[in-house]
C-alpha cells in the first residue's frame, strides 16, 4: 500500500516540479540547495507511488495524481474476487426456524438461498423479523416462502471491483451481497452459482486496513 504520509522535503519537491516540468534530478537538487544524493530516496518515493514520473533524459514531470486519487486507484484495483468471504446458506426447502437458528450460530445479518446448487433467494434478519410477528408457523414453513427471489436480487461478480460492490450496498441499501457467477443451463435459462459473499463488514475492514497502510 502506499504511503500517503508525505514529508515536507516531498511535498517541496512536488511543487519545484509542478513549477518547472520536466526538470532534472540535478536542478531540483540545486533549488532545494542539497545534493542529488540526498533527495534520491525522496524521488524514488515519489516516482514509486506515481506522484511523479522519471523520463530517461528528460527529468520529472507531475503526474496530476494526489494522494487520494491514488487511494481512490487503489480500491478501483481491489476486485471483489479479492475479498469475498464464505458465504452462509440454506436451502429451499430449509424450515423458517432452522434457518433463524443458522442466522444466529454463523452470525450473519443474511442468509443465501440455493436450490439445486444455484442462487435462487436471499433473507435478512428484517425479513424473518416480520414473518415471526406475521404468526407464520416457523417450524413447518420453509424458508422459500418468505425469502427474496431471483430476479430482485442484487448481486455482485468475481471480477467487479470493491468499489462497484460498495456502491451496489449503499444504492440499496442492503447488508450483504452474493458473489456469483453466471451460467447458463442445457435448457437455455440463465442461472447464478453462488461463490461468496461481500458484506459491509468486508468494506469497513478494507477502509481499516487502508487507513493503516497495510
Amino acid at each position: 500500500m502506499i504511503d500517503i504520509q508525505l514529508t515536507e522535503r516531498q511535498e517541496k519537491i512536488i511543487d519545484i516540479v509542478k513549477a518547472n516540468q520536466p526538470i532534472t534530478s540535478e536542478n531540483i537538487a540545486k533549488k532545494l540547495q542539497l545534493t542529488r544524493a540526498t533527495l534520491r530516496p525522496d524521488l524514488a518515493i515519489l516516482t514509486m507511488s506515481g506522484i511523479l514520473d522519471a523520463r530517461p533524459k528528460v527529468g520529472y514531470i507531475y503526474t496530476g495524481k494526489s494522494t487520494f486519487n491514488l487511494i481512490s486507484e487503489k480500491i478501483r484495483s481491489i476486485k471483489v474476487a479479492d475479498r469475498k468471504s464464505v458465504p452462509i446458506i440454506v436451502d429451499e426447502g430449509t424450515s423458517i426456524y432452522d434457518s433463524i437458528v443458522t442466522m444466529f450460530l454463523e452470525d450473519t445479518s443474511t442468509i443465501f438461498v440455493t436450490s439445486k446448487g444455484y442462487l435462487s433467494g436471499v433473507v435478512s434478519r428484517k425479513d424473518f423479523l416480520k414473518n415471526a410477528i406475521g404468526g407464520l408457523n416457523l417450524n413447518r414453513t420453509p424458508i422459500a416462502v418468505i425469502m427474496t427471489r431471483m430476479p430482485n436480487i442484487i448481486v455482485t461478480y468475481p471480477e467487479e471491483s470493491i468499489l462497484d460492490a460498495a456502491i451496489k450496498l449503499i444504492e440499496h441499501e442492503i447488508d450483504s451481497l452474493p458473489v456469483v457467477k453466471e451460467e447458463i443451463l442445457s435448457n437455455g435459462e440463465k442461472a447464478y452459482k453462488l461463490i461468496g459473499r461481500i458484506t459491509k463488514t468486508t468494506i469497513t475492514r478494507l477502509f481499516v486496513e487502508l487507513g493503516n497502510n497495510e
